[in-house]
């Protein structure tokens, strides 16, 4: 009674701290600028299922894609033998699920589900050992890009250390338990293929030994699952959950198909049209906010921008194909994507001490993102295209330029001269339009 008790105050404790900070990540996230994104359900849908759901996108790196997908598949799968942890630590019980299907045909279903659940705990296991090499022995040159240093390197690595304890953990509570049923000690299931192999290891042990043996593993794997979920809103593996919904919103424009700006659209199209009557144009709100081009903090961004944010699970695709990285500028998409993250968490963090109008004189543009950094894009869409989970960093980019030009006049040289150019000769090059054809009378005709 006495471990039941504990383990249904732990588990709700564990619950309700995830939604509480489920709640103020969706706050944060909110603080975006909507935008529609409610059309082409059947796309959308579509588009999750093949790129969240399928790893689809994954697949341009097949050794990666592979350990990958044993890692998630055991996260999917693992949650069925997770039902049946949480029955038996809120009852007492012990293997309630298997005695109640026990000698059925669901039984049958039982006995594969779980020697499948093993079977893809060993290759996660493997595929853990892996990730970790590649990340602190191999070390990849992604993994080592300056934004990586500190945090979110240590992240990484709490995670796959986490992952390895819940595989040991599982298999330690699964293969003892095979043990103390050859003891007698519980009704047997001795079907488990991979704990039977181990069980034998433990020939000899005491049952005593043993059934505290059961009990480090079943604890360590229950305690071990609720402190991964609580750690999850601090860690860039939120991905597990945003992934689905952030794929679900994804552009489906055409690549290199950048949005306008409205204001700006309508005021061309007047001006561009010969029959327009700009005296028919309503006059504009005396009391309206003036509108504001681009971004300059995360609140002038989309809540789609922030989403993508901290969906990012900081593989460095993105930045292993950008050309600028790679000539050596200092442009990173993925650290745009963690630069946004960090200043959104700050600016959270400000509404909960401040209130929601504080100002502390800082903003994403500047403090966190430089002008060499933004420039330094050619809006070429590598980094989009190379995102597992269609996270869009260019959006971002073009939408803090927008805040450099358009509200502070500030860019470099060799745009204002072609900025210049287009308004004075309505082309980027420095000729009048008369001249244009020029270069046409050398031809032989």
């Amino acid at each position: 009674m006495i471990s039941s008790i504990i383990f249904i105050v732990v588990f709700l404790s564990a619950f309700a701290f995830f939604g509480f900070k489920i709640l103020k990540i969706r706050r944060n996230i909110l603080l975006g600028r909507n935008t529609d994104l409610s059309g082409n359900k059947g796309q959308r849908i579509k588009t999750m299922l093949m790129v969240a759901f399928g790893q689809s996108k994954m697949t341009a790196r097949p050794i990666p894609f592979i350990m990958h997908f044993f890692i998630y598949a055991a996260f999917l799968i693992t949650q069925i033998e997770l039902i049946e942890i949480m029955i038996d630590g809120s009852t007492g019980q012990h293997r309630y699920i298997w005695h109640l299907v026990e000698g059925s045909f669901l039984g049958s279903i039982y006995t594969f589900t779980i020697n499948f659940i093993e079977i893809l705990s060993v290759l996660a296991f493997v595929a853990t050992i892996v990730f970790l090499s590649r990340r602190n022995i191999i070390r990849l040159a992604r993994f080592q890009k300056p934004e990586m240093k500190g945090w979110p390197s240590k992240d990484a690595n709490i995670i796959l250390f986490g992952e390895i304890t819940l595989v040991t953990c599982i298999m330690l509570m699964n293969s003892s338990d095979v043990a103390l049923q050859r003891l007698g000690v519980f009704h047997p299931t001795d079907t488990l293929i991979i704990s039977r192999a181990i069980a034998d290891l433990w020939a000899g042990i005491p049952k005593e030994t043993l059934l505290i043996m059961e009990r480090i593993g079943w604890w360590g794997h229950i305690l071990g699952i609720l402190g991964f979920m609580v750690y999850l809103p601090f860690s860039k593996h939120f991905h597990i959950f945003l992934a689905f919904p952030n794929t679900y919103f994804s552009n489906l424009l055409p690549k290199g198909q950048l949005t306008n700006l409205s204001a700006v659209t309508s005021e061309v199209k007047l001006m561009l049209d010969p029959t327009a009557d700009p005296y028919a144009v309503p006059a504009p709100d005396q009391n309206a906010a003036p509108v504001k081009f681009g971004a300059k903090d995360v609140q002038d961004l989309t809540w789609k921008n922030l989403m993508d944010a901290y969906s990012c699970t900081e593989c460095g695709r993105c930045t292993a194909e950008c050309p600028a990285n790679i000539t050596g500028k200092k442009l990173s998409p993925r650290k745009i994507m963690m630069d946004t993250r960090d200043r959104l968490e700050q600016v959270g963090r400000n509404i909960d001490k401040h209130g929601k109008d504080h100002q502390d004189g800082k903003s994403l543009l500047f403090d966190h993102i430089t002008e060499e950094e933004l420039w330094a894009c050619t809006s070429c869409n590598a980094c989009v295209q190379a995102c597992p989970v269609n996270i869009n960093p260019l959006e971002i980019i073009i939408e803090l330029r927008r805040d450099l030009i358009m509200e502070q006049s500030k860019a470099p040289s060799s745009i204002n001269t072609m900025l210049n150019n287009i308004q004075n000769n309505g082309a980027p090059w420095q000729f009048s339009p008369q001249d244009r054809a020029n270069w046409a009378q050398e031809l032989n005709t």
